[in-house]
């Protein structure tokens, strides 16, 4: 079964980076799906783990994905599976299901050269899956690796309590997937049961490693693919560093570009406003500037269009202005009497009114 996707949700089942049971996904399958994604996404895990290598760079991919990552547990997420799920922005743990934390294991066939190679290599991964079980439940890398070495199980609300997942009770837990959990020291009785009644054993797959190390000459050893797995992370962080440079460029001169905008906006506004032309014609002006006409057109139809009329208060001010200054002669004054005509009727109306 390759990886499943169904609108923004993963499906991530069976074995990590093999097919031992005719179950499970890859890393490249992992990334081939999130390629095609955008946004946030759920990935639901059911996995009894795998190959460490598949797991640490799954886990990768999924915590430099661009957009939020909600990985539900359905079943169990065991071994490599359970360092997948640390790469959740939020991890739920659903009802029944559960996570287990141990250190890698590897079979190795070989002298005893090729048997301290495999255990440089799983120090290596298990002091690295330390570092990110620490990372995600705030303890110390310490305190996670003797969790590892001690081969600890977590029912859903052991696993909030642990810290090594935020929530439970998302749906009821799917039976769990196929895996040997008679590989494991501590796994519960029922899954022992099951994996032996369902055939599900690594004594076959084994038997075919110890025949495929007889080929070491022209196969790829596990270091070689860690190693390459490791090159082709950073290839992926450097990619998401220059992506993340690029978008922040184009923020930044998007927000310059929008700037500009504006102040050219203000200069032409201030330059049509500002036409004497523009003098009694400013609603004139003001719609010519929203309609993005430039200072040298609005003065062309500025030019040519007539000034606003004057309102009834202004025309009523006008015509008395103008009657008061039309009751005097002789610039508003009769003969060498320094006082106005109409002044003196005044007066004389006052005179008269008192007698």
């Amino acid at each position: 079964m390759t990886v499943q996707v169904k609108g923004q949700e993963v499906t991530l089942s069976g074995t990590v980076g093999v097919d031992w049971f005719d179950d499970g996904f890859t890393h490249a399958e992992v990334v081939t799906a999130l390629a095609g994604l955008d946004g946030d996404i759920t990935v639901r895990l059911n996995s009894g783990g795998g190959i460490a290598a598949d797991g640490a760079a799954i886990h990768a991919a999924l915590a430099t994905y661009d957009g939020s990552v909600h990985i539900i547990v359905e079943g169990i997420a065991a071994s490599a599976a359970s360092l997948i799920a640390m790469a959740g922005d939020r991890i739920t743990v659903a009802d029944g299901a559960v996570m287990m934390i141990h250190d890698p294991l590897n079979v190795t066939y070989g002298n005893s050269a090729d048997h301290a190679k495999t255990i440089e290599e799983l120090e290596a991964y298990a002091t690295a899956y330390a570092k990110l079980y620490a990372r995600r439940s705030g303890k110390t890398a310490a305190e996670c690796r003797d969790i590892m070495k001690a081969e600890t199980w977590y029912d859903g609300d052991e696993a909030v309590a642990a810290g090594f997942a935020d929530d439970t009770g998302e749906q009821k837990a799917k039976p769990v997937a196929a895996y040997d959990y008679r590989a494991y020291a501590n796994a519960p009785k029922r899954f022992a049961a099951q994996a032996k009644a369902k055939g599900w054993s690594m004594a076959k797959i084994n038997d075919a490693a110890s025949s495929a190390a007889h080929h070491k000459d022209t196969d790829m050893s596990e270091k070689e693919r860690a190693d390459a797995l490791a090159a082709e992370l950073a290839t992926m962080k450097a990619e998401k560093a220059a992506a993340e440079a690029k978008l922040a460029e184009l923020d930044a001169d998007k927000a310059k570009a929008v700037a500009d905008a504006l102040k050219a906006d203000r200069e032409r506004r201030a330059a049509i406003m500002s036409l004497d032309e523009a003098k009694g014609r400013e609603a004139l002006a003001e719609a010519l500037f929203a309609d993005g006409a430039d200072a040298e057109k609005a003065k062309a139809l500025l030019a040519v269009a007539p000034v606003a009329a004057e309102s009834a208060d202004d025309a009523a001010a006008a015509y008395e202005a103008n009657r008061l200054a039309g009751a005097t002669l002789n610039g508003g004054k009769q003969g060498g009497d320094a006082q106005p005509v109409w002044a003196k009727a005044v007066a004389r109306a006052n005179k008269l009114s008192k007698k």
